[in-house]
């Protein structure tokens, strides 16, 4: 009581008196959230909300919500993995959807890459050709087994042309800057006939095929199952392959951009086009099934195109980019391209 008596007697004590226990007050405070700042700290994972940082890195991956637009032809793996639904099924499950894109041919296909039209796709040994010197980001992911025999010249079952040295001064249809392009060139090469002495009718191979069948054309060079659906429907005579003289890859490709950004989806791609490889390999007729309704063509055709090609995923090494480079430099030479090129530059390089 004395105390109290004396704080309201003298002000100047009494104001410091407040002042003191004003700064204890607070002191007391500042211990208090410390504490409690301690205790959220130690215990974030059981009763504290996550920081921005922890919930990013445990977000799901169904939260990413990618699309991958992808191009495919009629035949080839990529193909069969959009009848099978395994990519999407993959993808599905990383959070990205699949935007799936049909062309004619590899030279259009690319063409979509090069204008960012699509992100991946799969051609054969030239459109990658054409397209890099067309100045088209794109880079090599990987290859499919050589197939020589998945591509031709074919003449009609009457024909008289009994071999390609007949093809002199005819008209020879085929898809400009495609697999097949590259084909013609060894083959009149082999029988010593010059390029400029045929005469070339570039046409997708549905015009191709209707050339073909109405006699506006003497022969077509072109790939499978086109080729295997001609044989089966026309009798058409097979006049030369590709054995001994070409590859015939089936290159996977991206653009570049897109390959450097995401790295899991090429690799999940890969992975999941070799399974279906080993699966397809070991079963032609079912493969002949699952197309037939997705590419309109029948199942004998299929099952013929299907044994004539192999399977299973594999890096471009270094004997593939020569092989590349020399069909790059023979169309050089034939001034079917505007200019050299380097295969190497266009070669995903590891990290």
């Amino acid at each position: 009581m004395r105390n109290r008596a004396s704080l309201q007697r003298d002000p100047a004590r009494r104001s410091r008196f407040r002042a003191f226990w004003l700064a204890a007050a607070l002191i007391a405070l500042a211990a208090s959230a410390s504490a409690c700042g301690a205790d959220a700290e130690g215990n974030a994972g059981k009763d504290a909300p996550a920081s921005a940082s922890q919930e990013a890195a445990s977000e799901p991956a169904q939260t990413r919500d990618i699309t991958v637009r992808i191009g495919y032809q009629k035949y080839g793996t990529i193909n069969i993995l959009k009848a099978d639904g395994s990519l999407d099924k993959a993808l599905a499950a990383q959070g990205v959807k699949i935007e799936w894109t049909e062309f004619p041919g590899g030279p259009q296909l690319l063409e979509a890459l090069n204008v960012g039209s699509i992100d991946i796709g799969h051609t054969g040994e030239a459109p990658p050709v054409f397209a890099q010197a067309a100045g088209a980001p794109l880079v090599y992911l990987a290859h499919e087994p050589a197939s020589p025999k998945s591509e031709g010249i074919l003449v009609p079952k009457d024909s008289p042309i009994q071999s390609v040295a007949d093809l002199k001064g005819k008209k020879v249809a085929l898809n400009k800057g495609s697999n097949v392009h590259y084909l013609l060139v060894k083959l009149l090469e082999q029988a010593g006939v010059a390029y400029k002495d045929i005469d070339t009718v570039y046409l997708p191979p549905a015009d191709a095929r209707a050339a073909f069948e109405s006699g506006k054309v003497d022969a077509w060079v072109i790939w499978d199952p086109f080729l295997a659906a001609a044989q089966t429907a026309t009798g058409g005579k097979l006049l030369a392959d590709g054995t001994g003289l070409v590859s015939n890859h089936e290159f996977y490709l991206a653009s570049r951009s897109f390959a450097e950004k995401y790295p899991d989806i090429i690799d999940t791609l890969l992975k999941e086009a070799d399974n279906i490889d080993t699966w397809a390999k070991s079963n032609p007729k079912a493969l002949a099934e699952l197309l037939s309704p997705q590419l309109g063509i029948d199942v004998p055709s299929l099952e013929l195109a299907a044994g004539r090609r192999e399977y299973g995923v594999q890096p471009v090494d270094p004997p593939v980019i020569d092989a590349q480079q020399s069909i790059a430099d023979t169309f050089l030479d034939l001034k079917l391209i505007p200019q050299a090129i380097d295969i190497d530059d266009a070669i995903l390089k590891a990290k």
